[in-house]
């Protein structure tokens, strides 16, 4: 793993820890290190939990799948991002959503136990993985939380008015780059990938937006904000 110690370094879960004692916490934490070629599932829903995940190379959806057999995606993840935090501290045993491998891809697995646990070692850097630990399920519910927003609003012109106009007030420019691409947007957003793309057809012929492949430019601001409540 020490081609990817720099990724590993950039994880929320490593935050604060000095580069030169990673290796040390990587000993006493026994990660498992694993590849994965494209479209193969990295987790499955259901299946028994094996330890919190870092991404280490490539790019992964993390999805659920609907009562009615829907796929629906909750996030796209990249290197240094975790994935299975939300139940480090609970009684479930088993993997709360799908992650899939978009292209080539590496993650390690970090058992549960080596993190909530006591440390035999006594390191001074448990507690500090602890914190950095609840902060990302923090922020992780909120993120979750801004979903069920977009997932409440009924038309589907306010969903993407809503997405891009939070990504807008994220970047802090009109131009950005979706890190979703039009497949992922529909499956986030829970509508049908022709219909949502005809809408963004519409808003870009009615001069609200601009785009080429996931590059977005909001042009009517007011406009957008004004379809919020339609």
């Amino acid at each position: 793993m020490k081609e990817y110690l720099d990724v590993i370094s950039k994880s929320v879960l490593f935050s604060g820890v000095e580069p030169d004692k990673l290796q040390d916490m990587l000993k006493c934490l026994s990660p498992i290190f694993r590849k994965y070629r494209r479209n193969d599932l990295i987790t499955i829903a259901g299946e028994p939990f094996t330890g919190i995940g870092i991404l280490l190379k490539g790019e992964a959806s993390v999805s659920k799948e609907t009562p009615s057999g829907n796929r629906m995606v909750i996030h796209m993840i990249k290197p240094g991002d975790m994935f299975g935090e939300m139940i480090a501290f609970s009684d479930h045993s088993a993997w709360p959503a799908t992650v899939q491998a978009v292209g080539e891809a590496a993650a390690i697995f970090i058992p549960r136990e080596k993190i909530i646990g006591e440390c035999q070692r006594l390191c001074s850097w448990h507690r500090l993985i602890i914190r950095n630990m609840l902060r990302l399920v923090s922020n992780r519910a909120l993120m979750l939380n801004k979903k069920l927003e977009y997932l409440t609003i009924k038309s589907m012109r306010g969903k993407l008015c809503a997405l891009l106009l939070d990504q807008y007030q994220k970047e802090g420019r009109t131009t950005f780059t979706l890190s979703m691409n039009r497949n992922q947007m529909a499956d986030f957003l829970n509508v049908s990938r022709p219909s949502m793309s005809r809408e963004l057809s519409r808003m870009k012929e009615e001069g609200l937006i601009d785009y080429h492949l996931s590059s977005i430019r909001l042009l009517d601001i007011p406009a957008l904000k004004r379809a919020l409540d339609e």
